[in-house]
C-alpha cells in the first residue's frame, strides 16, 4: 500500500503540471501523512519536512556541480570546445563522412571536460550541424548522430550523473569517475561503427584534406583542451585531490586558458556565464534535496524491501536481476528527465543491488548509462529536444536519425549487463 500512496501522489502531482521537485515533495508529504494515520513509523510534522531538504543540499561532494557546471561554459566561451572540434576536423574530416567522425571523436572528447549531456550537445549542435547541412548531409541523421554523443557526458568522468547517484546511493564518487572510462569509450565506439554504417547513404563530398603543417599547428592549439581530462582523472587516480576539488581544478584550468592563452573569455562575460551556471546549479540542488525528502521516508516506509520481495524471483540471478532492473530504468527513463529518475529509483533499487550482491559501483554506471540513453528518447527525450531546437528539425524527424544510434546504445548496455567485467576489471586496474 506505501509503494500505491508514493507512486500515485507522485503520478498525479506531475499530471496537474507541477515541477517534479515539488511532486517529490508533495509524494513525500503523501508518504509521511499516510504513515502518520496508519502505521505510526513516522509523526507527521513539516518541521522534519524542512530538516531533510535542507539536509539533503547539505553534501560537500554536491559541490562538484556548479563547479563542473561553471567549468562547461567556460570551455564553451573560451574556446576550447571549438578547438576540439577543430582538432577532430582536421585528423578525420577528409574521409567519407568524415563530419560524423568528428561529431563522434569531439563527444567523447567532450565528454571528459563538461560531464553535462545537455551542455555539450548544445556545443556540438551550434558548432556542427550548420557545417553538415552546409555540406550535405540528412539534417536528421546528423541530429540524431550529434545527440546521441552528447549521452556520452553522464557516463564519462568527470559526470554530474555519477556525482549525483553517489551522493544519493551512498557510492564512492572516484570510484565512479573511474569506472565510467571504459563504457563510454565503448558508447562512442558504438555510435562510430553505426555511423559507418549509415554513412554509407550520406551522398556527399568529403572535406578536403589539409597539410600535415596545418594539422599539427591545430593539434597543438587543442593541446591545452586535452590535457584537462588527463588532469582530473590522474590527480583522482593518484590522490592528489578529491571529484569535487577537481571540479574547482577544471573551473579554474577551464577560466585560465579561455582568458589568458586563447583570450577568447572576456571579463564582462563572467557575470553571464556565473549567472548561467548558478541557474542551473540551483535547478539540480533543488531536485536533490527535494528527493532526500521522499527518499528517507521511502526508507521509513520499508519500501526497498517490498521492492526486494518483488524481484526476489530473481535474486539467486544476477544477470537475470539486472536485465529486469535495467527493463524498468528504461521504461522509467522515457518518461521522467535524467535527475528525477536517478533520485528517485536510487534509494529503492540500491537495497536490492546490495542484497543481491551486485557491485554498487557496477550498477551505478549501468544506471547513470540507462538514465543517459533516456535522454534521446520520446516523450520527454531532454537531448533530443535541445538538437531539435538548434538544428530546427521535428521530434519525428530527429528520433527517426537517432533510431539506430539509439539501438546501438542499447546494445552496449546489454552487452555491459551480460559481462560485468568488462566495468569491474578495469576498475580494478585504475584503482591499483
Amino acid at each position: 500500500m506505501t509503494v500505491s500512496v508514493f507512486i500515485v501522489s507522485l503520478l498525479a502531482a506531475m499530471a496537474i503540471g507541477m515541477p517534479i521537485a515539488y511532486a517529490l515533495l508533495v509524494s513525500g508529504v503523501a508518504l509521511m501523512g499516510f504513515l502518520s494515520a496508519t502505521s505510526g513509523l513516522v509523526t507527521f510534522d513539516s518541521q522534519i519536512i524542512a530538516q531533510r531538504f535542507v539536509d539533503g543540499a547539505d553534501n560537500f561532494p554536491l559541490l562538484a556541480v556548479p563547479f563542473f557546471l561553471l567549468a562547461g561554459e567556460f570551455m564553451n566561451a573560451g574556446g576550447l570546445s571549438r578547438r576540439i572540434v577543430n582538432l577532430a576536423m582536421a585528423w578525420v574530416g577528409h574521409y567519407r563522412g568524415g563530419l560524423g567522425y568528428v561529431t563522434v571523436i569531439a563527444a567523447v572528447i567532450m565528454a571528459s571536460l563538461s560531464g553535462s549531456a545537455v551542455a555539450d550537445t548544445a556545443a556540438l549542435a551550434a558548432l556542427l550541424i550548420p557545417m553538415m547541412r552546409a555540406a550535405g548531409y540528412n539534417v536528421g541523421r546528423a541530429s540524431g548522430l550529434i545527440a546521441s554523443g552528447g549521452i556520452i557526458a553522464p557516463v564519462i568522468p568527470p559526470s554530474i550523473g555519477l556525482i549525483i547517484f553517489g551522493v544519493a546511493g551512498n557510492v564512492s564518487i572516484t570510484k565512479l569517475f573511474l569506472a565510467g572510462i571504459v563504457p563510454g569509450v565503448l558508447m562512442g565506439l558504438a555510435i562510430g561503427l553505426t555511423w559507418w554504417w549509415v554513412a554509407k547513404k550520406e551522398n556527399v563530398r568529403p572535406a578536403p584534406s589539409i597539410p600535415t603543417a596545418d594539422r599539427l599547428r591545430i593539434t597543438g592549439e587543442g593541446t591545452l583542451a586535452l590535457v584537462l581530462p588527463v588532469l582530473i582523472i590522474g590527480g583522482m587516480k593518484f590522490g592528489v585531490f578529491t571529484p569535487t576539488e577537481a571540479a574547482v581544478v577544471a573551473a579554474v584550468y577551464s577560466f585560465a586558458v579561455g582568458k589568458f592563452v586563447y583570450g577568447e573569455l572576456k571579463w564582462s562575460a563572467l557575470y553571464g556565464l556565473t549567472l548561467a551556471a548558478g541557474k542551473t546549479t540551483a535547478v539540480v540542488m533543488f531536485l536533490v534535496a527535494a528527493a532526500m525528502v521522499s527518499a528517507w521516508l521511502i526508507t521509513v516506509a520499508n519500501i526497498p524491501t517490498e521492492v526486494a520481495n518483488m524481484m526476489s524471483p530473481f535474486m539467486d540471478n544476477k544477470i537475470l536481476l539486472m536485465f529486469v532492473m535495467m527493463v524498468l530504468i528504461v521504461v522509467v527513463g522515457t518518461a521522467l528527465d535524467f535527475t528525477p529518475t536517478v533520485l528517485i529509483l536510487t534509494p529503492v533499487l540500491m537495497p536490492v543491488v546490495l542484497k543481491a550482491g551486485i557491485d554498487p559501483v557496477y550498477f551505478g554506471i549501468m544506471f547513470i548509462m540507462n538514465n543517459a540513453i533516456g535522454l534521446i528518447t520520446p516523450p520527454v527525450g531532454t537531448v533530443l529536444n535541445v538538437v531539435c531546437g538548434v538544428a530546427k528539425i521535428s521530434m519525428d524527424d530527429a528520433f527517426k536519425g537517432v533510431l539506430p544510434f539509439l539501438v546501438a546504445q542499447l546494445v552496449v548496455l546489454f552487452l555491459l549487463v551480460l559481462f560485468p567485467a568488462i566495468v569491474t576489471v578495469p576498475l580494478h586496474w585504475w584503482m591499483r
